[in-house]
């Protein structure tokens, strides 16, 4: 994922998630907020409630990066994506994180 692609300001998360529309499921919130932008962002959250070992987030986050660059044809610019993971994702492979990504994304462009 580009530098240019990462949401790291934490007005721009409180905004997403006040502001924009939620869409969930078994392992993800997903907030979805315009933006000024020509392009679009991610911003991932992996809270300490999931794992307290920085390095299982880390991993999570690591993977859900993976999934957004192999998927990187359906998202529309000027929008903002927050992702907040759920505790589901602990006992979930790769494969089954895929599907409900696609799963939110499909949800989103409806």
């Amino acid at each position: 994922m580009k530098k240019i692609n990462i949401v790291r300001d934490s007005n721009d998360f409180e905004r997403a998630i006040k502001k924009g529309k939620r869409i969930s499921n078994q392992h993800y919130y997903n907030n979805i907020v315009s933006n000024e932008n020509e392009y679009y962002r991610f911003g991932i959250s992996v809270g300490k409630k999931i794992s307290n070992k920085a390095v299982i987030r880390n991993k999570l986050k690591r993977q859900l990066k993976s999934i957004i660059d192999n998927h990187k044809n359906l998202y529309q610019n000027h929008q903002d994506y927050i992702i907040i993971m759920k505790r589901n994702c602990l006992e979930s492979n790769y494969q089954e994180l895929e599907a409900s990504f696609l799963n939110i994304m499909n949800k989103i462009q409806k």
